[in-house]
């Protein structure tokens, strides 16, 4: 049995199309996982709601959807000299981060990466005056810019944005597009506002795919119930039973991406109370599993197994029936789901 995405296919792609409604030009970004549908289904998503454009990761990302989406495929990743070649449709576009890159995709679609207080990657206002004179033989589709979620010191997403595009034109470039990354609707109407002559392209991946979490629904099936006496050894590294009860052994591993979680920035009090609690507990060998029965959510009984997770069920709860399936909070981003059922 799977470990399984069930989606509510009518409400789903109604939030998708409110996101495309909301945001005029919108690309949508497919990457990884594909935010755990599968990069393919969100192609052909793209494909229903009309979209021209779509952004991918990588170049192996592009070359995997170049059938299965007719539009021209951004790729996010900047283009590196002496990577690897990937053989890639000519409406591919690839993102350039330096002079340098721009000279040496003469004849290609690019579009230009613009240093922002995300510090990642991107052309800085010192290098606008030889980047005018290496667009020569480039089919240039636009300029980028890619901002942080957060903004701790009160900096102006829109600001930031403007302040690009008043560099670009004072050093005469063609900004005819803009795309833009983590600007709220209002934000870039606002740009297009004072900004009429450019176009501000949104690239959206979370908020457009995972924005309505209701309509999403993750479950494991159970395969089997064994119950266990208190004291009594099990799994791989034959711990004890901390009492009588059961061990439910449910799909879903490390191969799907369940018990792996990615650092998080933690803020407060409170939440950084939590992870000191959660690591005290993890150091006894206590973990919470994400997946939920009879209203809590269960211990693992052991780290996850590649396939399947060891769940410990109290003596005094009713343990489910193999075939059932329990219900898991799973982060979208990391989880590879054996099957995705539209319903």
């Amino acid at each position: 049995m799977s470990l399984s995405l069930y989606v509510d296919a009518a409400r789903w792609r109604k939030h998708i199309d409110q996101v495309r409604d909301g945001y005029p030009g919108i690309v949508p970004v497919m990457k990884g996982n594909g935010y755990g549908f599968d990069n393919v289904r969100l192609a052909e998503e793209a494909s229903r709601m009309g979209v021209d454009i779509v952004a991918v990761g990588t170049t192996y990302e592009a070359a995997r959807l170049k059938d299965h989406f007719d539009g021209r495929v951004m790729v996010l990743t900047p283009y590196l000299r002496g990577e690897d070649a990937v053989p890639l449709p000519d409406r591919a576009i690839r993102t350039v981060s330096s002079v340098q890159s721009a000279r040496d995709l003469v004849g290609s679609r690019v579009v230009i990466s613009c240093m922002t207080s995300m510090k990642r990657d991107g052309v800085t206002p010192e290098d606008l005056v030889t980047l005018r004179g290496s667009l020569e033989g480039v089919r240039l589709e636009g300029f980028s810019v890619h901002l942080p979620l957060d903004h701790p010191d009160g900096q102006d997403p829109v600001a930031e944005v403007a302040q690009w595009v008043e560099r670009l034109k004072a050093a005469r470039l063609p900004v005819h597009t803009m795309f833009v990354s983590h600007v709220p609707a209002a934000g870039l109407a606002a740009l297009q506002q004072q900004h009429p002559d450019t176009r501000f392209r949104p690239r959206i991946g979370t908020d457009l795919w995972l924005g309505d979490h209701d309509s999403l629904v993750a479950k494991g099936t159970v395969l089997d119930v064994v119950p266990v006496a208190r004291g009594e050894r099990f799994g791989y590294r034959q711990r004890k039973a901390p009492a009588d009860g059961h061990l439910l052994v449910v799909s879903g591993g490390t191969a799907h991406g369940v018990g792996l979680e990615a650092p998080k920035t933690v803020r407060g009090v409170m939440p950084r109370a939590k992870g000191v609690a959660r690591a005290g507990l993890a150091t006894v060998n206590r973990t919470l599993s994400p997946f939920s029965w009879a209203g809590k959510q269960r211990w693992f009984a052991e780290p996850p197994h590649m396939q399947v997770s060891l769940l410990f069920l109290p003596g005094e709860v009713e343990p489910p029936k193999p075939g059932t399936e329990l219900e898991a909070e799973l982060r979208h981003t990391t989880t590879h789901f054996d099957r995705v059922v539209l319903r």
